[in-house]
């Protein structure tokens, strides 16, 4: 069997951002695979400047990255009740792109956040703004890391076992639909 090829999406620009760390550990837990995470550091979306220059080759490159990827996880953080702008920002240029990479595409997403929910909040608008793409989000089981920085050690990695188990069924349930097994 080829080894499944995973993207990695971050709703936050912070190199040491909780979420990226949640990422991180999600595609370690999902392994072995080819993981790549894309680069959302695009433009802010503006008609006007689609029209006159095109749709930026970073955003391009991000929507190949998507439509090769046999799974695609997003770790979104909360930001004022909602998901992050950069998630949105990155959604809304993907959506100019020839085509829909997303459609079909199994996707797992995840979040840490400072407050205690977790960024439940954010999850729910991120699945709302995934849905015209129709890609095949699982349901669950959600993985909602509150008061994130107690849950990371010196390395970054997730240290609180009761995060485990779920972060371990959403990887092996997405490995599974990646692999054509579920």
């Amino acid at each position: 069997m080829t080894e499944l090829t995973l993207l990695g999406l971050c709703g936050s620009l912070r190199r040491e951002s909780f979420n990226r760390k949640l990422m991180h550990e999600a595609a370690q837990r999902f392994a072995p695979a080819h993981f790549t995470e894309g680069d959302l550091r695009f433009p802010l979306f503006d008609g006007d400047l689609q029209e006159e220059e095109g749709v930026p080759d970073s955003v391009e490159r991000v929507a190949a990255q998507i439509e090769a990827a046999d799974a695609v996880i997003i770790a979104c953080p909360e930001y004022n009740k909602g998901l992050s702008g950069v998630m949105k920002n990155a959604l809304d240029w993907v959506s100019r792109v020839k085509g829909n990479p997303w459609r079909d595409k199994p996707v797992a997403i995840m979040s840490a956040a400072a407050g205690r929910a977790g960024g439940e909040r954010s999850q729910f608008s991120l699945r709302l703004c995934l849905n015209p793409f129709r890609p095949r989000v699982l349901p669950g089981p959600e993985v909602l890391v509150g008061n994130a920085k107690e849950h990371f050690d010196a390395d970054g990695r997730l240290h609180t076992e009761s995060y485990f188990k779920p972060l371990d069924e959403l990887m092996g349930d997405l490995r599974r639909i990646a692999a054509g097994r579920l």
